[in-house]
């Protein structure tokens, strides 16, 4: 636990650990003692953790994962986690790669020692993964921080890797590059073995009547040729081995053992130039090894997380909320290793297969689950444990949204059988001595998980052994969960605030568990019927009921009684969710309907719209020709234009039907009252109510009238069926603005002319021109340069527009402007790329 920022008093300090608050222990106490470890059969969960790592180190630090040391870490982890989790769901997960254990190969360079060359390589692709691995968290370090601050490495690394990477050929051997004292080496080597082999076959040719076959061979370290054994007197040489047969001898010719000799001596060479080389990358991994250490350190750390996000994929895991008070409240809580056992061949997890439960505990408070055998009583009693467990380790739990996990400092349990014939300790001797161990070690923060307490034992006394234990445990702070069959333990939850009721359910029709926990009400352990379910004879049944006493059967009545009102009552709750999903069909449904209405009605208008234009344009096309008419029979022009000018105000009063593009059908933004008629200004961007569009005011006529574009359609309207719209940002990426004395906006890089980042496209035709800007910004996006100057000129400035269209509608682009008085002024554009 967290210590507090000033010491705190001393009368504190001397009090025992269950009247001390939770801030004063300086860190959390290891939540996992050995007999919880296998209880709660937490290793299998660590398990299916490593076998979802890809490399060796992951996989080892998954099967040993520690828990968090402070509260602050417990968060921390659980954020690492979180990120993860939402990188895998983005489509892009961590790049973790499968890599062997390096652990031995660290320790020797740690010891000064000497690595072989596999360790080196499989080093230097450590480090080639660390480097990939930090700039994608660099990439994305606003969006993962505590991924990024938890696994980025060193960047110094990046250099070690590069050297360790050009050391060795593809195929892992050495490389000539290594040095060069090993490249000369190994060509003289290769000259002098060259020299010698074509001496060989000098020789086979002078003596191949006596050879065997014709062929150069080792044997010993030295080069041979098979001589026959009835002829070996008559070529000079060395024998170095002979066939299985005899029939063939292996000589080494006496005229190539000088050139052997010089083989050997370079060969022994060029084996000390490579043991000189490892030596020295080696060394060199040496001197960074703490960094080295922490880049793999963070590469398994990072192979967990991954691990992490895929296990909550595969079992439908969340990430509840993290809180400092010792207490659970989980959502449909289901046990992480049956979600594991229920996979199917295929290792797809059936999630419908396990029950949720809906748990909760606090601290000093304790939960009696009783109900029948093999009803889920124990399941849900280590599924609070792991849960605790799991999110001390950074893990997502098995429960539902809305969960709320508190940091538990330790998990203590008791369940199952610890007899021990060899320490000769019987079932329920076993079980008070873990009861004691229990009682020593519980403090606030500790969950403590009990199953069939005091059982095995006189039942008077071991229901009063465990009530006297429950209110021990709760009175030294801890959050208690027990499963029980005692009739006295589920009085005294109905008797004591501390305590509190609930039971697995139990269908006495099927004479079957539903695996549900119930709060609030006791269960009954229902011996009789599941001994009835399981075969006993009926005859024996009914001589045990004779047996039980009244006390007995009134309260198994009571018990039916409330089980029977819960029962009604999870009814009516079913029928009214039941009801509330209906009722959300049907408004979806409504919704539904009410949008393809929508729909129908702007196709309509669409295609009246388009009837509509289609209209107006055969009837201007009409007056063009009755113009061209009229024009040939001479008649007064100012007649013609006045009839033009009425035909295209009664055009736009017909046009009611809106423009062609769907897109102005649509709803508009939140519009203003009417707009005054100071504001109406050309080029003012408004919405046409005639015509349900927004349009552009392109003129402000005499009498009033406004005439306005809306998409192809002009018309004149009065300003009252207007409305002003609340302008646009406008994209200053895209937007060419002329140079300002306030200079660029912020963020941009100063704009300094140089050859490399100039383009001169003065006295080109427009067309080579736009083929050659583009051609230099690609090239300078693939050189990098943040900064483009495109010299074009005044000229009749068609080709300014076209160069600053491309720029425009480029994606490249970020923003450009024209040049400054000092920069060539609007002869120049400047651009700056993304």
């Amino acid at each position: 636990m967290r210590c507090p920022a000033t010491p705190p008093p001393a009368a504190l300090l001397d009090a025992p650990p269950s009247e001390r608050p939770l801030a004063v222990t300086e860190t959390l106490r290891d939540p996992c003692p050995d007999k919880t470890r296998g209880d709660l059969e937490y290793d299998r969960l660590l398990e299916a953790l490593a076998a979802r790592c890809v490399s060796e180190m992951g996989k080892a630090l998954a099967r040993e994962l520690p828990f968090a040391a402070t509260r602050a870490e417990t968060r921390r982890l659980a954020d690492e986690a979180r990120e993860a989790a939402s990188l895998l769901d983005g489509g892009e997960p961590l790049p973790v790669v499968a890599l062997g254990d390096v652990s031995g190969a660290v320790g020797r360079v740690g010891a000064a020692g000497v690595l072989a060359p596999a360790e080196i390589r499989d080093l230097g692709k450590a480090l080639a993964a660390a480097r990939a691995l930090r700039r994608f968290l660099g990439a994305r370090r606003s969006r993962i921080p505590a991924l990024h601050a938890a696994c980025t490495t060193d960047p110094t690394l990046d250099a070690l890797a590069d050297e360790l990477a050009e050391a060795f050929d593809p195929d892992g051997t050495l490389s000539d590059r290594a040095s060069p004292r090993l490249k000369e080496l190994r060509g003289e080597f290769h000259a002098a073995r060259q020299r010698m082999l074509s001496r060989l076959e000098d020789l086979m040719s002078k003596y191949e009547a006596i050879l065997q076959d014709r062929f150069v061979t080792e044997r010993e370290g030295r080069y041979v040729v098979p001589v026959r054994s009835d002829a070996h007197e008559r070529f000079p040489g060395i024998v170095h081995a002979t066939s299985a047969s005899g029939a063939t001898l292996f000589v080494e010719p006496r005229a190539v053992i000088p050139m052997g000799n010089r083989l050997k001596v370079l060969e022994a060479e060029v084996q000390r130039e490579e043991q000189a080389i490892y030596a020295t990358l080696s060394e060199r991994i040496g001197e960074s090894l703490p960094s080295v250490v922490a880049a793999l350190d963070a590469l398994a750390r990072a192979d967990v997380r991954a691990a992490t996000a895929r296990l909550a994929r595969d079992l439908h895991l969340t990430f509840p909320e993290i809180t400092d008070e010792a207490r659970l409240e989980l959502q449909k809580a289901r046990h992480p290793l049956l979600l594991l056992d229920s996979a199917d061949d295929a290792g797809e997890v059936r999630h419908d297969a396990v029950v949720p439960s809906d748990l909760a505990i606090a601290a000093r408070r304790a939960m009696v689950v009783s109900g029948p055998n093999a009803g889920g009583k124990t399941v849900a009693l280590k599924t609070m444990g792991l849960v605790a467990l799991m999110a001390r380790a950074g893990l997502p739990v098995p429960c539902a949204d809305g969960s709320v996990v508190g940091i538990f400092e330790v998990v203590l349990t008791d369940v199952g059988d610890d007899q021990s014939l060899t320490k000769s300790l019987s079932t329920f001797s076993a079980h008070v001595q873990n009861l004691a161990r229990i009682l020593d070690d519980t403090s606030p923060g500790a969950l403590v998980l009990l199953d069939e307490l005091a059982g095995g034992t006189d039942p008077r006394e071991g229901e009063a052994l465990a009530a006297g234990m429950l209110d021990s445990l709760t009175a030294r702070g801890g959050a208690v969960v027990v499963t029980t069959h005692y009739e006295g333990l589920k009085a005294l939850a109905l008797a004591d605030d501390r305590f509190e009721n609930a039971s697995m359910g139990f269908d006495l029709p099927t004479m079957s568990p539903t695996f549900r926990l119930a709060a609030g009400v006791p269960g009954s352990s229902s011996a009789l019927a599941v001994a009835r379910r399981f075969g006993l004879p009926g005859t024996v049944i009914e001589r045990a009921e004779r047996f039980l006493s009244r006390e007995d059967v009134h309260f198994e009545t009571v018990v039916k009684k409330l089980n029977d009102e819960r029962a009604a009552l999870e009814l009516a709750r079913a029928d009214a969710d039941r009801r509330e999903r209906e009722a959300d069909a049907v408004r979806r449904a409504l919704d539904a309907e009410l949008r393809a209405a929508k729909d129908r009605e702007q196709r309509h208008l669409t295609k009246e719209a388009e009837a509509l234009l289609a209209a107006v344009r055969r009837a201007r096309e009409e007056l063009r020709e009755a113009q061209a008419k009229l024009r040939a029979k001479k008649l007064d022009a100012a007649l013609v234009k006045e009839a033009q000018l009425a035909v295209d105000r009664v055009a736009g009063q017909v046009a009611v039907g809106g423009a062609l593009d769907p897109s102005l059908l649509a709803t508009p933004a939140p519009l203003s009252p009417p707009a005054p008629s100071a504001s109406l200004k050309k080029g003012a961007r408004v919405w046409v109510a005639r015509v349900r569009a927004e349009g552009d005011v392109l003129e402000l006529l005499p009498d009033g009238a406004v005439r306005v574009q809306a998409g192809p359609l002009k018309l004149v309207v009065d300003p009252s069926e207007l409305r002003a719209i609340a302008p646009q940002e406008p994209d200053r990426r895209k937007a060419a603005a002329p140079a300002k004395p306030g200079g660029d906006p912020a963020g941009l890089e100063v704009a300094v002319q140089t050859n490399d980042n100039t383009c001169d496209l003065r006295g080109l035709r427009t067309d080579d021109a736009l083929s050659m800007a583009v051609s230099f910004l690609d090239r300078s996006i693939n050189d990098e340069r943040r900064v483009c100057f495109l010299l074009h000129g005044h000229g009749t400035g068609a080709l300014k527009e076209a160069i600053r269209r491309e720029l425009k509608s480029s994606p490249y682009v970020r923003y450009f402007r024209a040049g400054n008085p000092g920069e060539g002024g609007d002869g120049v554009t400047i651009a700056w790329l993304s």
